[in-house]
């Protein structure tokens, strides 16, 4: 077969990938461990059921607007009053398939063939892909001093004539790293002085730490949502623990959005209807399921980073947010997807390569599952790495004895 250029060159979602391989190794009867997660264990608000449900049991289920119901749309105008102090119109809001595709419709709308899009390292898996995808070139910037944190500068050193967009998630998937309201500022500066766009995302933003406010990118704008090249993308997947229904959305210039718009109205047309219904009664209903989610959230973080403190050899920054951690194992191997498929077969616990996120050496651990699976599977991770620990291990129901002693 003759397949496009990109086709060929484009690599796979390896956080889609692993899931399948973990429910296939579960159905076999295999005691899978899934450390390498993307989604809380808690149920999705009754309010977000019973709104889907309601319109279920109508019966009419028709097309929407390609960018949204008007009851969704409403709902977004008044999460981003409430949550960002910014009061917007409708035509700035696209509702869309998910926060990824929100972003992808972006890209789409803003890219010519060769133009760059800088996103800092560590970064979301499918941030390189989506760029080409759309035509475009990815520009990962790594600190220079190895942290998750780069500076101002080092991304400005990265701008050329080619630069078209900024890319920011903080919360930070794969790290729970929270860039800082002053980095946040100077960036919001940087790219309306340079008129390039800044693409928030969002996903993780009331899922903070500590008793940390989110950082929020419009106390930093001087402009008009209208004048504006700031791009804010949102959704209900993490923090309300819907990531089945696919509903996300941006927030923006009504030129940008209605661009958006067309093209997705041209790709896949409106969200699912019984999913933005689903969305509408997440945003409009008791907003307490993201406090009780972010206090476990925050619970299993430390119960996570204690464990890994206690594992010799491993170097660990604490996550500030999101429930992923990005410990560096390169101490027992350097290769992180080799050592991810000796864990899988060795022990069965599934993590993800740090080079998928443009970090070689590190290992994404989420903590967004139970404390049993998180310190089971450490337990594991220790057993196949460390010299020093037990001789046995239970697995299921069976024992492992080491190998190599």
């Amino acid at each position: 077969m003759s397949l496009s250029q990109i086709a060929r060159t484009l690599r796979e979602s390896i956080t889609l990938k692993l899931n399948q391989t973990a429910a296939l190794l579960r159905e076999k009867g295999e005691p899978v461990i899934h450390l390498g997660g993307g989604e809380p264990k808690s149920k999705t608000p009754i309010d977000a059921i019973v709104s889907c449900t309601a319109v279920l049991n109508s019966g009419d289920i028709k097309y929407t607007p390609a960018d949204g119901i008007p009851a969704l749309k409403k709902a977004i105008l008044r999460y981003t009053e409430e949550h960002y102090g910014k009061a917007v119109r409708p035509e700035n809001v696209i509702a869309s398939c998910g926060a990824k595709q929100a972003i992808m419709a972006a890209l789409h709308a803003i890219l010519d063939p060769k133009d760059e899009v800088i996103f800092p390292v560590p970064y979301w898996v499918s941030y390189p892909e989506m760029v080409k995808l759309a035509g475009g070139v990815p520009v990962p910037v790594r600190a220079e001093d190895g942290s998750f944190h780069p500076l101002v500068r080092e991304i400005a050193d990265a701008m050329g004539s080619y630069t078209k967009a900024v890319i920011l998630n903080s919360p930070n998937n794969p790290s729970g790293a929270m860039y800082s309201k002053e980095f946040v500022a100077e960036l919001v500066e940087l790219c309306a002085k340079r008129s390039i766009y800044l693409i928030m995302d969002d996903t993780y933003n009331r899922l903070v730490f500590d008793g940390r406010p989110p950082v929020n990118c419009y106390d930093y704008s001087s402009e008009e949502v209208d004048q504006s090249k700031l791009l804010v993308i949102n959704c209900v997947s993490k923090m309300y623990a819907m990531t089945g229904f696919r509903i996300g959305w941006a927030v923006g210039s009504k030129e940008l959005i209605t661009a958006m718009a067309v093209i997705q109205g041209q790709q896949t047309s409106g969200p699912a209807t019984p999913s933005q219904w689903a969305a509408v009664g997440a945003l409009n209903g008791i907003q307490n399921s993201i406090d009780a989610l972010r206090v476990t959230l925050e619970n299993n973080r430390n119960i996570l980073i204690d464990r890994l403190n206690a594992f010799p050899g491993i170097r660990v920054t604490s996550p500030q947010g999101a429930f992923y951690s990005f410990p560096d194992f390169s101490h027992y191997m350097a290769d992180s997807q080799k050592l991810s498929e000796f864990l899988l077969n060795k022990v069965r616990v599934v993590t993800v390569p740090g080079r998928e996120f443009g970090m070689e050496g590190h290992l994404r651990i989420s903590f967004c599952g139970t404390v049993k699976e998180i310190t089971d599977g450490i337990e594991r991770i220790r057993w196949a790495l460390d010299p020093t620990a037990p001789n046995e291990l239970a697995l299921g129901d069976r024992r492992l004895v080491r190998d190599w002693m």
